[in-house]
């Protein structure tokens, strides 16, 4: 089935009744209940975000807001609120802010010496765990100075109804540039019209009849969609048979976990930290023992958990660990546009192996066998269909599920590539960016890998008052990685 358009071109319910043709953007089902999770769970901000770290000396914040307001124009989407409907009509839309004011978004703030890892971790779980105001664009800059070593770091905050990770991290093109030399800055004319977006908002008795309009149109969308899968049988066919098969694999994710200390209930307050490994130690594990850079770091991740369960006095089982794993459905070309376009896979993590060859063998037999049945493509499968139905029951069906204590995942772990090559700030090089995943439905831990450069980053956020020892965790995914390699050297030696 074809995937739904997020833009609607209203032109209003009778046509002697249309007054100025209105150009919105809705969300998507997906990314609609990004907002349902924090209407139903007081103690979740779903805001994703990182913090990009530079070489010093940091640039005069004045300077920087500057900078910042000179390419707004590249993305619209910074200067739009979320819109609400009544009634849950349709799903809410982006619209401009009137009272749009940059430097309300853009702080500046600084790490209390010695500005090392323990002072980074507290001010990015402080920021990031606080709620962002609706009334608002939703978006923060933290400018922030007084790293060790002169450094000074950038904290990106942004809600995960508008970016997926890929599309988040991109709109650091903002601020970085492929050489030291600024660009030069960007033309604005805010009464113009960019991407087909309004320069100002509809009026409430549009808006509402955009609403009520699209619901009542709704299944005349969905019966041309269908009539346009039903020109390609054999295509339609086959998307069928896979999502069925997809279906069937991802009910299995249905089954509660054996019971572990990794989920439960969450206090609203976060603890954050990273640890890196290079990408050489990938290649090394990857050349001596197989599987993809996701399916190394996956298991490295579940040597840590593995550790951090051993730690407690648990003994950790086969059905103990299911992970949630966003997969990226974007084609290539699709990176800058900001919105959701994700999809997910349910694996068990081997947290009972103690070999760390098995694990990792473990983890690409499993993603292996999820990709194959067609779990990511069932999954985008249903969100767009979703978005054919009528928004009302779809969000209600949102905010039950979210209201209902969930048993069956126990942590999130995302991937996502970034840069290969150095990039810079206002003339400054970029040395690191670390990650940062939010939790939300009773999972206390979520991993964020991050690529730049030859490392990669596991940036590992945990509810505050049950995960004390996250220290554990990152030290036991360092030395899960050394484990890896140092079965591949075996693997290389014996093969020679």
């Amino acid at each position: 089935m074809p995937q739904p358009t997020l833009r609607t071109d209203w032109e209003g319910p009778p046509p002697q009744a249309a007054g100025r043709k209105v150009v919105m953007e809705r969300l998507t089902p997906l990314a609609a209940a990004f907002i349902d999770a924090e209407d139903e769970d007081g103690t979740t901000s779903m805001a994703i975000g990182s913090m990009a770290v530079f070489a010093g000396p940091a640039p005069v914040f004045e300077d920087f807001v500057r900078m910042i307001e000179t390419r707004l124009p590249t993305i619209p989407r910074y200067r739009q609120i979320l819109r609400t409907v009544p009634l849950d009509l349709a799903p809410p839309a982006w619209v401009d802010d009137p009272g749009f004011d940059v430097r309300w978004h853009i702080r500046n703030t600084a790490l209390p010496s010695p500005g090392g890892p323990a002072e980074i971790g507290r001010l990015i779980s402080r920021v990031m765990s606080r709620r962002m105001d609706r009334r608002r664009p939703l978006w923060e800059y933290w400018f922030c100075e007084g790293l060790a070593g002169g450094r000074w770091a950038l904290l990106s905050k942004l809600h995960h109804s508008m970016a997926d990770g890929v599309s988040g991290t991109d709109l650091y093109r903002l601020v970085l540039e492929p050489t030291p030399q600024p660009s030069p800055a960007v033309p604005d004319d805010p009464s113009a019209q960019v991407d087909g977006v309004p320069a100002g908002p509809a009026s409430a008795l549009s808006f509402a009849a955009s609403a009520a309009w699209d619901l009542a149109r709704t299944p005349l969308v969905g019966a041309r969609a269908l009539g346009t899968a039903l020109l390609s049988p054999q295509q339609l066919i086959h998307q069928a048979g896979q999502t069925v098969s997809g279906l069937l694999t991802m009910a299995s994710a249905l089954v509660p976990l054996e019971v572990s200390s990794l989920n439960g209930p969450l206090d609203g307050s976060r603890r954050y930290a990273w640890t890196q490994v290079s990408l050489q130690d990938i290649r090394t594990v990857r050349k001596g023992l197989g599987g993809s850079v996701n399916d190394v770091a996956l298991a490295a991740v579940t040597g840590g958990l593995r550790r951090l369960l051993l730690s407690r006095g648990e003994e950790p089982t086969a059905h103990m660990v299911r992970s949630m794993v966003p997969v990226s459905m974007r084609k290539p070309g699709a990176e800058s546009i900001p919105d959701n376009r994700v999809s997910t896979m349910y694996p068990y993590l081997p947290v009972d192996l103690a070999d760390p060859a098995a694990r990792l063998a473990a983890v690409q037999e499993r993603l292996r066998a999820r990709r194959s049945a067609g779990e990511p493509e069932a999954g985008a499968a249903m969100t767009a269909i979703a978005a054919y139905g009528p928004f009302p029951p779809v969000s209600l069906g949102m905010r039950v599920g979210f209201h209902l204590p969930q048993h069956c995942i126990a942590t999130v772990t995302t991937n996502v590539p970034g840069p290969r090559t150095t990039l810079y700030a206002m003339g400054r090089q970029l040395q690191e960016i670390l990650p940062y995943v939010p939790l939300a439905n009773r999972v206390r831990i979520g991993v964020a890998i991050f690529s730049y450069r030859d490392v990669l980053t596991f940036g590992v956020t945990a509810d505050y008052d049950t995960v004390p020892d996250l220290e554990v965790l990152t030290t036991g995914i360092s030395s899960s990685m050394t484990e890896l390699v140092a079965a591949a050297d075996h693997a290389v030696g014996v093969a020679t």
